[in-house]
Formats: C-alpha cells, sequence, structure tokens
C-alpha cells in the first residue's frame, strides 16, 4: 500500500466523519466549521488523484468563500433574531436509507468494475489550460461571481452592523 493509497483513506474517512457531523450535529455554527473541514477534506481527496488545481479551487471558492459567507449569514440571521440558532434533523432516518441505497449502488459498482486498469497520465498543461480559459474565454462569468461574493459580504456586513 503505497502513501498515496493512505492518504486517498484518511481523507476519505475525514471527509465521511465531517459530512456526518454537519449534517447530524445541533449547533449550526459547528456544523459549518465541520462543513469546512470535510471541503478541505475533499480536496485532500483531489491531491491524491493528482487533481491539484481542482483541489485549489476547491479550497478557494469553498472552503474559503462558501463557508465564509455561511459564518456571515449565521452571524447576521442570529443578529436578525436575537438567538443561537440550532439545527434538527428531522429525516434522519429517511435520509439514512437513501445514503444507504445510494452507498449500495456505488459498491456494486466499484465491485463490478475491472481493478487493474492503468493509471491514465496527468494531462501536460491542464492547469495552464484552464487558467487561460478561465481569464480569456470565461472571464466575463468569473468575474461576476467575484462582484456577487463582494456583494453578498458587503451585505451581511451591512446587516450585522450595530444599531445606532
Amino acid at each position: 500500500m503505497t502513501l498515496q493509497v493512505v492518504a486517498f483513506w484518511a481523507f476519505a474517512v475525514t471527509l465521511v466523519t465531517a459530512a456526518l457531523a454537519v449534517v447530524l450535529g445541533k449547533n449550526l455554527f459547528h456544523a459549518v466549521l465541520w462543513l469546512a473541514l470535510a471541503l478541505v477534506a475533499t480536496a485532500g481527496v483531489f491531491i491524491t488523484l493528482n487533481a491539484e488545481f481542482i483541489a485549489a479551487v476547491q479550497i478557494l471558492l469553498y472552503a474559503g468563500g462558501v463557508v465564509t459567507v455561511v459564518v456571515f449569514a449565521i452571524v447576521v440571521t442570529e443578529r436578525l433574531i436575537g438567538e443561537r440558532l440550532s439545527q434538527t434533523s428531522r429525516r434522519v432516518t429517511a435520509g439514512a436509507v437513501v445514503s444507504l441505497g445510494l452507498l449500495a449502488l456505488l459498491v456494486r459498482a466499484i465491485v463490478q468494475a475491472p481493478l487493474s486498469l492503468p493509471w491514465p497520465p496527468p494531462p501536460a498543461d491542464l492547469t495552464r489550460q484552464l487558467g487561460t480559459s478561465l481569464l480569456t474565454r470565461f472571464v466575463l462569468p468569473f468575474e461576476l461571481l467575484a462582484v456577487l461574493l463582494l456583494v453578498g459580504l458587503l451585505a451581511a456586513s451591512y446587516f450585522a452592523r450595530p444599531e445606532e
């Protein structure tokens, strides 16, 4: 067993544990912190699969941006309603049944897949191609996304300010 396989399984176990903590936790703020850990563990899984650019995007956009926006939303909402938020998982049994069904499908697909597939070679300039496309062909959606995130952060700051 190589170090890459060990790291993959360590990140996978961390990801599943953190995801369960997100769903089953009562404290909403703690759930967001577990979500951040799950997103970082997902980036770790991407790194073990030689997808460094996707891992960087995962950390920057999701673990950084989305978690920040969710934390702002929690702070603003708690400030507006004046009490600490908690979450309740009302349909845990139905969710567990659906999750187990999906797990059974995945295990079946993995068992039926041939195990000795050769590892495909990584593309030579994939990161360069993605970066060039992002800053040339897709620059408008990229900039609009940045503006949208900035507007969300400014709105959260506006609503979170102390009352005068």
